[in-house]
């Protein structure tokens, strides 16, 4: 089967929508700590989604898994690892800069080091990027996101302003500006490791493709790998919360018990469930537990599908697979964005400010355009050239 660019991009749209559309459900949970439903999402997310779609829908999976060779796979299951640790480490990232900054740096690391990085590791940069008309294309795609990124930084930026928020409120009360960039740049490189993960795995997809595995799917058992890394961390990071706080009896109880009720809501002070800080101070809460998990498998089902889309999307996207990270960073903006405004989120910032995120919307939007244009010219110049050696082959004969 020839590759699809465009079709590619539609896969990496849909990605985009399932990672910027799974915080949502979180809203639903109840008196549980951050760190609780955290790890209750993720278990669907990293452990029970992977494992359910590369069994339905790869061939011969253990068998696979068994085949793939000691480095590849500890390479890969280090990379999910180490992407999980840049995870962890970006809501210090908004505590250290604020939300609209941070995300912004972060974001921006983590596109453009997924992205640009494989190719120079491989040699591959200058013949691919910059030596053909389709690469040439690709990377003012990148570039273009980039600044779309570095344009929705300063609408948020503008708009922590025109709120009100000028850097000293409670929400940046510890804005510092190199520790920030620090820890941001630790983050959006960390981040940038779910891409590496997809490099090292490729053996994996080959082997799974041996086993007669379609060229949409050969990438789920990559994913399930990584994910093991990415599970790995945020499990010992979440359980020590758990310990810490004292808050692992919520995965089951259906009460709170008054000496923990604070610890419902906000959970870790950056993140949380729409906790009720008046009943906390009751003496007997009575948690929604099933609703919870729920809630949380659903949310962890949607985080999920943006990795299933994307490598679908990966695999149509030709010779600049690498180009497939930053189609899917732009997407989660977009969606991201989408949803902040239809929660109203941007109410009360100034109309140059609304206006740039407009700006911002467009950059991105034409960013996966123009890479997904870049790619089909690649690919149709390929298809000329073999049809033309093909052409050369058959006269020579005659």
């Amino acid at each position: 089967m020839q590759p699809n660019p465009l079709l590619g991009v539609v896969f990496h749209w849909l990605g985009g929508l399932a990672s910027g559309s799974f915080y949502v459900p979180y809203k639903g949970v109840r008196k549980w700590s951050w760190e609780t439903f955290w790890l209750a999402g993720g278990m669907f997310s990293w452990l029970i989604c992977p494992w359910i779609g590369a069994l339905l829908l790869s061939r011969d999976l253990f068998a696979v898994l068994h085949e793939t060779s000691g480095y590849t796979f500890g390479m890969t299951y280090l990379m999910g690892v180490l992407w999980g640790m840049g995870g962890l480490t970006f809501g210090l990232t908004m505590r250290y800069l604020g939300m609209s900054l941070g995300m912004a740096v972060a974001l921006g690391y983590c596109a453009a080091f997924g992205t640009l990085v494989p190719p120079i590791v491989k040699g591959e940069f200058a013949q691919k990027l910059l030596q053909t008309h389709g690469g040439q294309i690709c990377f003012l795609g990148v570039i273009v996101c980039l600044v779309g990124i570095a344009i929705g930084g300063f609408a948020g930026v503008r708009k922590e302003k025109d709120m009100g928020n000028d850097g000293k409120s409670s929400a940046i009360t510890e804005f510092s500006l190199m520790k920030g960039l620090a820890i941001a740049t630790f983050s959006g490189v960390m981040s940038s490791c779910f891409s590496y993960g997809f490099q090292f795995g490729g053996p994996i997809a080959d082997i799974s493709a041996k086993h007669g595995t379609g060229p949409y799917w050969v990438g789920l058992p990559v994913i399930v790998v990584i994910l093991l890394g990415g599970l790995t961390t945020n499990f010992i990071w979440c359980v020590l919360l758990n310990l810490k706080n004292r808050t692992g009896y919520q995965y089951l109880a259906s009460h709170v018990r008054e000496e923990h009720a604070h610890h419902g809501g906000m959970g870790s002070g950056e993140h949380g469930a729409a906790g009720s800080a008046a009943a906390g101070a009751a003496a007997d809460l009575k948690i929604p537990v099933l609703g919870n998990w729920f809630f949380c498998a659903l949310a962890g089902t949607f985080w999920y599908f943006q990795f299933f889309f994307y490598q679908m999307g990966e695999s149509q996207m030709g010779n600049y697979k690498f180009s497939s990270w930053t189609l899917h960073m732009a997407s989660i903006i977009i969606f991201s964005t989408l949803w902040g405004i239809f929660f109203k989120e941007w109410r009360g910032a100034k109309a140059l400010t609304k206006m740039l995120v407009v700006v911002m919307l467009l950059f991105l939007v034409g960013s996966t355009c123009i890479i997904g244009w870049g790619n089909k010219i690649s690919e149709d110049d390929d298809n000329a050239k073999a049809a033309a050696a093909a052409q050369a082959v058959q006269t020579g004969q005659k």
